[in-house]
């Protein structure tokens, strides 16, 4: 095999070589081999050492020619395209008669040199279908409501739902990895699944793993019992798309991060799309390795706010279409003001008034409404007060409990009064002259007015509605 130099290429995928001579390695060449071997754990690293370099076996040598074997095709190539150069340049410095280096596949004792021939194609498209099988039998299965028809855009979601759309739509990777994040029940697995569907409808020919953080660390550890980690290696860095959801998970677990450390690197090199959410940004998420945490915030980082009342009201309105339910708008724009903390509980709430109305056989009021729900929003109250929300505001902005009473228009005490006052409508359910009482006897007007500009601020502000979700996670939390 000749390079337009005509000189013989130094590394050798097939083993045409091999069928023509055969040779035992000497015992100066063992020795020698021994000693290459057990440098790469130094030149290498301990890690990349364990999972690939370790197997490594001389099998023969040749002509200047060290054939060296591994488990599978799939290592082979990965380590034929990261690490060949550098072994054979070991190998070279050791002895300088050794001119190439070979790296064959050796399954149960045979020399497979792996071309392919035109009557093998039918094998090889049915193993294909099998690797399909299997990871299907690993990814999570995808609930069919989740999809993007299905889920409602606004602002506090924009930018998230845009960059689902644009990986799904785009022919190759245009940010790797999407990292999704946002608190408890605000559409981030909805995004995911809708995500999974429309690339499997889109791109059918694509093997897409889905799966939450949990269950990759199951069937990591799985694989370790089993003494079976190359196969788990193959099978998650040969998809196009891996999907992890709620990737915080794994926080504090070492050896699984390691594990998907490497997995993430080889799909990069790949250029393969890799999705990730949590309920925070990477620079947020304690317990995670520093290499890992810097690799999720290498492409682009999208957030889901908390729901504003606008979105809020936008999902109800479309839940009631879906649910083809006779609820007025009156008792959406209740459930919308009222039922804050997430959008999983806010739907759970308009299913729980639906579902009443159809056993009871009566019509859907707010009074009803009321009724039904009182014990979920009495229960509310009972965890949050208005004292509680000025004393959490007040610490988070580092202020005296005393300003959330006083007077002072000072901008920098009028804000957070405000943020306080907000929160306290969405928190609880005392009437607007209740709250303006609390804040040192002020007009229910006044608290409207506060009402409105924050709800204003969050959509336009990105640092008031993180302060607003901060006291509010602390609140709720």
């Amino acid at each position: 095999m000749s390079n337009s130099g005509g000189k013989t290429s130094a590394l050798v995928q097939n083993s045409a070589a091999f069928q023509e001579a055969s040779l035992e390695p000497t015992k100066e060449i063992l020795a020698q081999w021994k000693k290459i071997h057990s440098a790469m754990r130094q030149e290498f690293g301990e890690a990349i050492f364990r999972s690939w370099l370790k197997p490594l076996t001389l099998q023969a040598y040749y002509h200047g020619t060290m054939e060296i074997s591994v488990p599978t095709r799939f290592m082979r190539d990965w380590i034929q395209q990261h690490y060949g150069e550098r072994i054979l340049a070991m190998c070279t410095e050791a002895n300088e008669e050794i001119k190439r280096l070979q790296i064959v596949v050796v399954q149960n004792g045979a020399i497979d040199d792996l071309v392919e021939a035109p009557e093998e194609n039918e094998k090889a498209e049915k193993a294909n279908q099998n690797k399909k099988g299997e990871i299907a039998s690993v990814s999570s299965p995808l609930d069919a409501r989740f999809t993007f028809d299905s889920f409602v855009v606004g602002k506090p979601n924009a930018l998230a739902h845009a960059a689902a759309r644009r990986v799904v739509e785009s022919m190759s990777v245009p940010f790797n990895p999407l990292f999704i994040y946002g608190g408890v029940g605000l559409g981030k697995t909805h995004l995911m699944h809708a995500i999974a569907h429309q690339m499997e409808e889109m791109w059918p020919e694509k093997t897409v793993m889905y799966l939450s953080a949990e269950k990759f660390m199951y069937q990591f550890v799985r694989a370790l019992r089993a003494n079976d980690t190359m196969n788990f290696k193959e099978l998650f860095r040969s998809v196009d798309v891996l999907m992890i959801d709620d990737i915080q998970f794994i926080a504090g677990k070492e050896s699984t991060q390691e594990e998907f450390f490497h997995t993430f690197n080889a799909l990069v090199d790949q250029n393969k799309q890799i999705i990730i959410s949590a309920d925070k940004a990477p620079s947020d998420l304690n317990g995670l390795d520093e290499r890992l945490r810097s690799r999720l915030a290498w492409g682009l980082v999208a957030d889901i706010h908390p729901s504003t009342y606008e979105l809020r009201l936008g999902i109800l309105q479309a839940k009631r279409e879906q649910l083809q339910a006779d609820v007025p708008d009156s008792v959406l724009e209740f459930l919308a003001l009222k039922v804050t903390s997430n959008i999983r509980e806010l739907e759970g709430a308009l299913n729980r008034i639906v579902a009443h109305a159809d056993v009871a056989k009566q019509e859907i009021t707010l009074e009803s409404t009321q009724e039904v729900l009182q014990d979920l929003l009495r229960a509310h109250d009972r965890r949050i007060t208005i004292d509680e929300i000025q004393r959490k505001v007040a610490e988070h902005y580092n202020l005296r409990l005393a300003d959330m009473h006083s007077a002072r228009r000072a901008r920098n005490v009028a804000r957070p009064r405000q943020v306080a006052m907000y929160l306290a409508k969405q928190l609880t359910s005392r009437s607007l002259p209740e709250i303006g009482r609390k804040f040192g006897g002020r007009d229910h007007t006044t608290v409207m007015h506060a009402v409105r500009k924050i709800d204003e601020l969050m959509e336009e502000d990105a640092q008031i509605a993180q302060d607003v979700d901060v006291v509010r996670r602390a609140l709720t939390g």
